[in-house]
């Protein structure tokens, strides 16, 4: 009994030893965030509904609330939705599309000073593309343009994590 017991223990000490711990919430150099984005922008909303519920003390504004109500100002620069055909078919007929969105945010702080220079994240898919199943493709498309959004704001939260006031 005490031999199993070893055994189902020793990957666990390996894994401490090496430092491996699980991601937890991120804690932020700043008590007040400041979100100016567009008024529709859902990935803003997303940002924000996450930022919220990330654990810590962050107060998250938007408007109507002033800009320099909060210690930084997160800006969302551009949110651009690009789709370009990358594949034919031999008779000249879309094969296969690249989705991209590319988003560009800057950090700073309430006095102007940055904390993050306008950064450009960008993430790509491609998906299979026929005319015959044309509202499925567009289901899909607007699946995948979702999934990035997701990735983008996860990307988002962890710089903001990482940031610190400029020296």
């Amino acid at each position: 009994m005490q031999r199993r017991t070893l055994l189902a223990l020793a990957p666990v000490a390996g894994l401490a030893a090496c430092g491996f711990h699980l991601r937890g919430a991120p804690q932020f150099a700043f008590a007040s965030l400041y979100l100016a984005a567009p008024a529709g922008s859902s990935l803003a909303r997303e940002l924000q509904r996450m930022l919220e519920s990330s654990g810590g003390r962050l107060q998250v504004l938007r408007e109507p609330a002033p800009p320099n109500a909060a210690q930084v100002v997160l800006d969302i620069l551009q949110e651009k939705q690009e789709r370009a055909v990358v594949g034919l078919t031999s008779a000249g007929q879309v094969r296969e599309l690249q989705l991209r969105l590319r988003v560009q945010i800057r950090l700073r702080s309430a006095d102007g000073a940055e904390w993050i220079a306008p950064t450009e994240i960008v993430q790509t898919r491609d998906i299979s593309y026929s005319e015959t199943i044309a509202l499925a493709k567009e289901a899909e498309e607007a699946l995948l343009y979702r999934n990035m959004q997701t990735d983008i704001v996860q990307q988002i939260v962890r710089r903001l994590a990482a940031a610190r006031p400029p020296r």
